[in-house]
C-alpha cells in the first residue's frame, strides 16, 4: 500500500513540473528569445555621411571629372544596426570646381560618388539610374544622382592645396540604399577605421625666415695734404726778389662704401583649406502646373499655377507653396541635385491604394535640381 502512494505522488509530481513555467535565470530574468536581425539594411534618403580624403586635391591639377578618394569618418546606424563602418572606402568624381582667386578666397566642389568599399571587399555602386542596381524594388528616375557632395572651401588663391588629406566632406545619400546585414557584419569585424590625426598634409609649402640684412662696410680714403707757401727771398738794391714756389695741396681719396644685404621679410604659408558651412544663401522661386488636383502632406491643391519659394542652396529647406500670392502649404523638402538641366516643369505624381495623388517631387524647366517632400511633416497655412 505504501509503494502504491509512493508511485502515485511521484506520477503527480512530474504531472505539475511539465505545467509550470520555465524557471528565471540566475539573475530573476526569464530568459531571452533569440532575436533575429534584419539580413537587410535600407539606408534612406537624406542620409548623410561624413567622409575624409585619403587623397588630396591639388590647385594646380586639379580638374573637371578627376577621381576622389576618401573613407568615412563616422559610422552610419540605421534602426540600431551598424550599415556603414568608420573606414569604409568611398570613391567619386569631381563635376564641378570654383577656384579660389584675390577677391574670393574660397573654392566650391560639387562632386558626386560611384561607389561605396566595404573592408571585406562588399562593394555597392552608387547609380542613380538603376534601382535594381542598388537593391531597390521601385526604379529611380535617370537624372537623379545617388551620391553628391558640394563643399565649400576656405583657402587662398596662393595655397597649392585646394583640400587636403583628412578634410571632412558630407556625402548626401539622394536615393535609399539597400545593404546585405551579413556582408556589413563581416565588414565591421575587418574595419580598422584610421584616426584624423594619421591624415599627413600634402602641402610643400615650407615657411621662410625672414633677415635682418647686413650693414654697409666703409672703406676710410686717404688724407689730402696741405702743401707748403712760395718761398720769397727779398733781392739787392734794385734787385727782384727771387720766389722758391711750393708744393701744391694734393686732394685725398674718398671713402669707399661697399653696401650690405637688404632685409627679407618673413614669408608664411598660406593658411590650411578649412571646409566650412555654404554661406552664399540664395532665394529661389519657381513656378509650376497641376493638372489635376493633388495631395500635399494633406493639403488639397486644386488644378492651377503655382509658386515654390526656398532658400538655398542647402540639401534640406523648408518649402512654401503659394498661389496668386496667397499662401497655400509649407512643407518640409530634400533638394535633389540632378545631373543634367530639366526639359520641362514636371510634378512628380503617386497614387495610393485608395486612389488619392499624392505630389512627390517638383522639377523644373532648365533646372539641374528637384525638390522631394517630405509627406509626413507640413503645415498649412490658412
Amino acid at each position: 500500500m505504501k509503494r502504491l502512494a509512493l508511485a502515485v505522488l511521484l506520477i503527480a509530481s512530474i504531472s505539475v513540473a511539465q505545467t509550470l513555467p520555465s524557471r528565471p535565470d540566475a539573475q530573476g530574468l526569464a530568459p531571452t528569445k533569440n532575436t533575429t536581425v534584419n539580413p537587410q539594411i535600407v539606408i534612406p534618403a537624406g542620409t548623410t555621411v561624413s567622409l575624409a580624403l585619403t587623397n588630396p586635391i591639388l590647385a594646380r591639377s586639379a580638374k573637371v571629372g578627376d577621381s576622389v578618394y576618401a573613407e568615412t569618418a563616422f559610422p552610419v546606424a540605421v534602426n540600431n544596426q551598424m550599415a556603414i563602418p568608420s573606414g569604409t572606402y568611398v570613391q567619386g568624381q569631381i563635376d564641378t570646381l570654383i577656384r579660389p582667386g584675390w577677391l574670393s578666397p574660397h573654392a566650391e566642389f560639387q562632386m558626386h560618388f560611384t561607389k561605396i568599399i566595404f573592408a571585406n571587399g562588399y562593394t555597392i555602386p552608387l547609380n542613380g539610374s538603376d534601382g535594381v542596381g542598388v537593391g531597390l524594388p521601385t526604379a529611380i528616375p535617370d537624372d537623379v544622382i545617388a551620391a553628391v557632395a558640394k563643399p565649400y572651401v576656405l583657402v587662398s588663391s596662393t595655397s597649392d592645396v585646394l583640400l587636403d588629406n583628412g578634410s571632412q566632406l558630407e556625402m548626401v545619400l539622394q536615393i535609399p540604399l539597400r545593404l546585405d546585414a551579413a556582408k556589413v557584419a563581416a565588414a565591421l569585424r575587418q574595419s580598422n577605421p584610421g584616426l584624423p590625426d594619421q591624415f599627413k598634409s600634402a602641402t610643400r609649402c615650407r615657411p621662410i625666415p625672414g633677415s635682418p640684412g647686413s650693414p654697409d662696410t666703409v672703406i676710410p680714403g686717404t688724407p689730402g695734404t696741405p702743401g707748403t707757401p712760395d718761398i720769397v727771398i727779398p733781392g739787392a738794391p734794385g734787385m727782384p726778389p727771387t720766389v722758391i714756389p711750393g708744393t701744391p695741396a694734393t686732394p685725398g681719396t674718398p671713402d669707399t662704401v661697399m653696401h650690405g644685404s637688404p632685409s627679407t621679410p618673413y614669408m608664411p604659408c598660406p593658411a590650411p583649406p578649412v571646409v566650412t558651412s555654404y554661406v552664399k544663401l540664395q532665394n529661389y522661386r519657381e513656378t509650376f502646373q497641376i493638372a489635376a488636383r493633388v495631395q500635399l502632406s494633406g493639403k488639397s491643391l486644386s488644378a492651377g499655377s503655382y509658386q515654390a519659394a526656398w532658400r538655398g542652396p542647402g540639401f534640406s529647406t523648408q518649402v512654401d507653396i503659394s498661389q496668386n500670392g496667397n499662401p497655400v502649404v509649407s512643407v518640409p523638402a530634400r533638394v535633389v541635385i540632378l545631373n543634367r538641366k530639366s526639359p520641362a516643369d514636371v510634378p512628380g505624381t503617386q497614387a495610393d491604394s485608395g486612389g488619392t495623388i499624392s505630389l512627390q517631387s517638383l522639377r523644373f524647366a532648365g533646372q539641374n535640381f528637384a525638390l522631394y517632400f517630405d509627406q509626413a511633416v507640413a503645415q498649412s497655412v490658412p
